[in-house]
């Protein structure tokens, strides 16, 4: 297993929620099918739980986590590894 700082583990996750709501396609998939707002997502981005949830959800796309671990050079385990971390 990999021994990441959580707080790495945070921004990446920041970094990939970052680059899905700049793309319109994924942020709209994103917030249609999770039912939040962007009022709500400035309130849970600094909930752990919350982005371990986000990740999950690109895990559940493999073209989506795929693209956005491209969009953001790190490889898609990160985002997996980052997760975990993340996880309560």
């Amino acid at each position: 297993m990999v021994s990441e700082p959580p707080n790495d583990a945070h921004v990446l996750a920041l970094n990939a929620l970052a680059a899905t709501l700049a793309d319109q396609r994924l942020a709209g998939r994103f917030l249609s099918l999770s039912g939040l707002t962007p009022p709500d997502l400035k309130q849970l981005a600094a909930d752990p739980a919350f982005l371990a949830n986000f990740l999950r959800f690109l895990e559940g796309h493999e073209p989506d986590l795929l693209e956005i671990a491209d969009r953001i050079s790190v490889r898609p385990a990160d985002l997996v590894i980052a997760r975990h971390f993340l996880e309560p």
